[in-house]
Parts: structure tokens; C-alpha cells; sequence
């Protein structure tokens, strides 16, 4: 693999666990910012995380800002699937479905979220890219942690979701 495609596509983990973190960091209410269950376990790891870099001042900056950014474009996504929200339920008071304009918002939606989402990621990838090589490997541990436990959880859901298959069609083969 060349070291072109390597660095990509250690940035691009970088920026997927950033925009996880910042998702769940952005939905915190103030004043639960440690506890909160999964998301305050998570900034957590975040925190510890960014303890671990040993920033400087300059990609602390970088740090703060891609943090920033990441809050306010979770903050618009929220606004904007509110507005849809309230969209759909004025729609479905009318007799007849307009499923046209319905669609045309929801697409709309969906490209704002998109330009947002890839904000958020420039932000990280901008601050990720001025770390050292030192503090790529700290956040390649860490990312490599973190997909090792949602894979685990995936395979846990799929488990599941195979058992409830299996038990699902259990009584239809013993009728």
C-alpha cells in the first residue's frame, strides 16, 4: 500500500472518529458533560484522547477550531431536521400528500447536512494533518480501538438479530 493511500486512509479514520466524537459531544447537555451513558463515556475517551497528543499551541488552535466546528454543524443539523420535521407534519395535514415537495425538502436537507458533514471533516482532517508522526499513531491506536469495539457491537447486533430471525421463523416450521 502506498504511503499516499495509508496517510488517506488514516485520515479519514481520524475524521470518522472525530465526527462521532463531536456528534456525541454536541448532544451533551451542559451540565452532564462526563456522565450521560454512551456519550459521556465517549467523551471520555475523546478528552483522554486529546490529553494523550500533547498539543502544541498551534494545533491546540486546530483542535479548538475543528471542536467548534463540529458543535456548530451538529447544531445546524439539528435545526435542519427540526425545519423538516415540522415540514412533514404541516404536509400531512393536508388531504392529499404533495410526496413531490415532501422529497424535493428532504433532499435539500440532506445536501446541507452533506456540506456540513464535509466541513467537519476538512476541520479535523486540517488539524489531524499537522500533528506528528508520534501523535498519528496515538490517535491510530485509539481509532483502532474504538473500531475494534463497534465491530464488536455490530457482531453482537447481528447475533441478535439472527437469533430473533431464527426464533421468528421457529414456530412457522414446527405448524
Amino acid at each position: 500500500m502506498s504511503t499516499n493511500k495509508l496517510s488517506r486512509i488514516l485520515a479519514v479514520a481520524a475524521t470518522a472518529l472525530a465526527i462521532g466524537a463531536g456528534a456525541a459531544y454536541a448532544v451533551q447537555p451542559a451540565d452532564h458533560g462526563e456522565h450521560g451513558g454512551w456519550h459521556g463515556h465517549f467523551m471520555k475517551e475523546l478528552t483522554q484522547l486529546h490529553n494523550q497528543l500533547n498539543l502544541n499551541a498551534d494545533q491546540e488552535k486546530q483542535w479548538q477550531a475543528a471542536l467548534d466546528t463540529m458543535k456548530q454543524n451538529h447544531e445546524a443539523q439539528r435545526a435542519n431536521h427540526e425545519q423538516i420535521k415540522n415540514q412533514f407534519k404541516a404536509a400531512q395535514q393536508q388531504p392529499i400528500l404533495d410526496l413531490n415537495a415532501m422529497a424535493a425538502a428532504h433532499q435539500q436537507v440532506e445536501q446541507k447536512d452533506a456540506q456540513l458533514r464535509q466541513q467537519t471533516s476538512d476541520a479535523w482532517l486540517k488539524f489531524y494533518n499537522g500533528l506528528n508522526d508520534q501523535q498519528k499513531t496515538t490517535v491510530s491506536t485509539a481509532l483502532k480501538q474504538r473500531f475494534a469495539k463497534m465491530e464488536a457491537r455490530h457482531e453482537k447486533m447481528r447475533e441478535r438479530w439472527e437469533n430473533r430471525k431464527d426464533a421468528a421463523s421457529a414456530p412457522a416450521a414446527n405448524q
